[in-house]
């Protein structure tokens, strides 16, 4: 895998979809603008027949309420996601700081973490577990560095091998590095703003107590359909920067640890795990761009995925298709009982076993 290659793509595509968002909201305010003059036109030819007119401030007042719609909604939503930090929503996603001290596999997980942490330069995050979840997973939280926290699931620690966790604990490092997770908890508040916008028009639409329709149900059925147009397109765009930032942290983490089979290994198993029907702890649409690997159920347009599919992450670190591996640790033979960091036994030497060299 050429993963400096693969890192300078995957942030030039992040950069073209920002610029994407960007002008998406710029085509919403002149959706909304056009929409809301062909609404007041249809009105006002109905109760004022004659020259048309708008009245004063019509594009102005229209332009600021569609911001304070959208921007106020990123606001609020973002201020929720990071409200008490990334151990709060780690927590929210059903973990728990790791037990070094009592565990075994939980151990390993947080020497990991350390060792992560002095190789990549990084303040230590916090290391937490997801002990009620089997399939195999992790995820990143916090706004920065000094909140950070690397969290993985009870699959992964008894199904990945030392090198598959560091491969899994270096891509989410990367997330950390790359400003991923505040970026996408800033990108999911824009996307909150747009429903927002959706939902005042649908609020103006609604028949009144008596069931009767109102003039504004038109501006209402006019805001909903550009409301409902740029949460869509505002959706689309966090999925495909999303995507690439997988790529970006599936590139740095064979980079960090100079092992394609690190994170390849822990994607093959995933697979094994999706074919044996291991169902994952369930976690809400506006959370799964933080996971490692996506377990949203039911069938979603490739377009509006948060995730790249497993193949195309496997061919990008491999060069080609590979298949799925089996679960569990059988590679590493006696170190899998051995308490992290010790030796396994030195093996018996040939003349031991009545082998010589001739």
């Amino acid at each position: 895998m050429k993963f400096f290659e693969s890192q300078r793509h995957a942030r030039g595509e992040t950069r073209k979809l920002l610029l994407a968002f960007a002008f998406t909201l710029l085509v919403l305010l002149v959706a909304v603008n056009a929409a809301l003059a062909l609404a007041w036109g249809l009105t006002w030819a109905f109760w004022v027949p004659g020259e048309l007119g708008f009245p004063r401030h019509f594009f102005a007042v229209n332009t600021g309420v569609t911001l304070l719609f959208v921007l106020g909604g990123w606001w609020v939503e973002t201020s929720r996601l990071v409200d008490g930090g990334g151990v709060r929503l780690a927590e929210q996603m059903g973990a728990r700081p790791a037990q070094a001290s009592g565990d075994a596999d939980e151990r390993r997980f947080a020497n990991i973490v350390d060792e992560m942490a002095i190789a990549a330069g990084m303040r230590r995050p916090m290391a937490m577990v997801v002990a009620r979840d089997q399939g195999i997973n992790a995820f990143a939280t916090g706004w920065d560095e000094s909140d950070a926290v690397v969290a993985v699931t009870r699959g992964a620690l008894e199904n990945l091998t030392r090198e598959e966790l560091q491969g899994l604990v270096a891509h989410e490092f990367s997330h950390i590095r790359e400003g991923d997770t505040r970026l996408n908890m800033r990108l999911a508040g824009m996307v909150f703003g747009l429903e927002m916008l959706y939902r005042m028009g649908h609020h103006l639409f609604e028949p009144d107590t008596r069931d009767r329709r109102m003039v504004a149900a038109l501006i209402g059925l006019a805001v909903m359909a550009a409301g409902w147009l740029g949460w869509v397109a505002g959706h689309a765009l966090q999925a495909a920067v999303s995507r690439q930032r997988e790529y970006l942290a599936d590139a740095r983490a064979v980079q960090w640890t100079r092992s394609r089979d690190g994170l390849g290994g822990v994607l093959r198993k995933v697979l094994s795990q999706e074919r044996a029907g291991v169902v994952p702890r369930p976690v809400g649409s506006m959370l799964q761009h933080l996971l490692l690997v996506a377990n949203e159920t039911g069938s979603v347009a490739h377009w509006l995925d948060s995730h790249p599919t497993l193949d195309q992450r496997i061919r990008r670190i491999y060069g080609r298709s590979m298949g799925p591996l089996p679960l569990g640790r059988i590679e590493e033979g006696a170190a899998a009982q051995e308490p992290d960091g010790a030796q396994p036994p030195a093996a018996a030497s040939p003349s031991a076993s009545g082998w010589t060299l001739t």
